[in-house]
């Protein structure tokens, strides 16, 4: 398992010259304890929310743990995240827990919007324990999207406990300004506008539910602009994947587009054998546009937008159009990135 790779383990880089772009190994996994949320943001890329499912088993954590160090060694850096992990804090204790025992070294961070921050007796307790088993940082998200649901007290309890538990370095409020100016629940047009204002403070992918109705209030390209670029650079250069609770990988921030699953092959196998411009899907998105994409969608019923945000909005509105009429299955999914 301390075995390290190099780029050329890679089956993709192996027919590259040497000027040539390679597939990065992955550092960092994003483990996705389940996709059932308290909030339903608008920006949410795994379209998370109270009526969706999933909880990561032990062993399927472990798998995603394991092929990461065999990947990259002591590089290696494991977040938690969901959806919201405290709805489920047994098998978050029990996660980090087993990872301590391994010996698979410090949990990077757990993630988490402060939904469950109510009592501070309770909320030391819960932060005292997971610091026992490995956790380095807490992040609270806390934003335009966030208020809508979270209770801005809430969070702030969160903060100013995590801190006391954690030291200031420990605990990080995505985004702290939100948090310092307050913010509450708004009519629709307050809403957009804020949502306006926080897009252009920190640009967010238009994947998952952002492809929905943020990505309409800033949507300014046409279907030539979004289709000649290519997504060949996003999965050379992505640092690492996400796993979600079923064991699927996304590459990057490409939530909904599996690129195997770590319940049937370990995680380093599934970087080493990853050859983009040879899966179904992906080399279309590998390659130098999308047209080939745009044509084949059309052809079966897809009814092109006036206007795009940008390729990942039309990327992610495409594939919802593919998921809904059943084709390249299982790599377009799994059901929750795409259900309502």
């Amino acid at each position: 398992m301390s075995r390290m790779n190099k780029l050329s383990s890679n089956i993709y880089n192996q027919y590259l010259r040497q000027d040539e772009a390679k597939l990065k190994l992955w550092r960092y996994a994003g483990l996705m304890l389940t996709y059932k949320c308290p909030a339903e943001c608008e920006f949410c890329y795994y379209c998370c929310g109270p009526d969706k499912n999933g909880l990561m088993s032990v062993e399927t954590a472990m798998n995603a743990w394991s092929g990461l160090i065999e990947l990259s060694g002591e590089n290696a850096r494991v977040h938690i995240t969901g959806g919201e992990p405290f709805l489920f804090f047994d098998r978050l204790l029990e996660i980090a827990t087993e990872a301590k025992k391994e010996g698979f070294g410090c949990l990077d961070s757990i993630e988490t919007n402060g939904w469950w921050a109510i009592d501070r007796k309770d909320i030391t307790e819960k932060l005292r324990r997971l610091k026992s088993v490995g956790m380095d940082h807490l992040k609270i998200s806390w934003d335009a999207f966030h208020a809508q649901f979270i209770d801005i007290e809430r969070v702030r309890l969160l903060a100013e406990t995590a801190e006391e538990v954690l030291g200031a370095g420990g605990v990080m409020v995505r985004w702290q300004k939100y948090l310092d100016g307050g913010m509450g629940k708004m009519n629709k047009k307050n809403r957009d506008e804020m949502y306006l204002e926080a897009t252009k403070d920190y640009p967010c992918r238009f994947t998952g539910r952002a492809a929905r109705g943020i990505a309409e209030l800033v949507a300014n390209k046409n279907i030539d602009e979004v289709t000649r670029s290519s997504c060949r650079s996003g999965f050379l250069s992505a640092k690492g994947v996400h796993v979600d609770p079923y064991g699927n990988v996304f590459s990057g921030l490409c939530s909904g587009i599996i690129i195997g699953n770590v319940s049937e092959e370990n995680l380093a196998e599934i970087w080493r054998n990853f050859n983009p411009p040879e899966c179904e899907f992906i080399s279309e998105l590998f390659g130098d546009s999308k047209r080939n994409l745009l044509v084949s969608a059309v052809e079966s019923g897809y009814k092109v937008r006036g206007s795009y945000a940008d390729k990942c909005h039309f990327c992610t509105d495409m594939r919802q159009f593919f998921f809904d009429s059943g084709q390249y299955r299982p790599i377009i999914g799994p059901v929750d990135c795409y259900a309502s």
